[in-house]
């Protein structure tokens, strides 16, 4: 697995970005301001982290679980009643989520191959 390739993690942390500067221009309240970037800056350092460091399952799982968190935030923080920074936090969540979910078993299988045997 080579560096900076994986489609996946540029996925996720454009969702990330996304999620972050879309409080800029979606009806927001403080708790979805705060819950939206945190969370999109958090999958675009684990984006950055996955590409720069391939073949590393435990990002990937952190990635994945930042992007369902995002996806819970309107839910968690009380916001899916503003409809802009809901529907962008379940949007961003999900693909971020799928997308890291889909590059699991790659990076397992990388990181397997770098492990010696005994």
């Amino acid at each position: 697995m080579n560096r900076w390739t994986r489609w996946e993690d540029y996925v996720a942390g454009v969702c990330g970005l996304y999620a972050a500067v879309a409080v800029l221009w979606t009806a927001q309240t403080s708790t979805s301001t705060n819950l939206m970037v945190v969370f999109g800056l958090l999958l675009v350092v684990a984006a950055v982290l996955n590409l720069s460091m391939p073949g590393t399952p435990w990002l990937e799982y952190a990635q994945c679980a930042v992007g369902v968190l995002l996806f819970a935030s309107p839910w968690m923080g009380a916001y899916s009643d503003h409809t802009g920074a809901a529907w962008t936090s379940w949007i961003a969540g999900i693909v971020a989520a799928g997308v890291t979910a889909a590059a699991i078993r790659p990076a397992m299988e990388a990181h397997h191959r770098t492990i010696p045997s005994h």
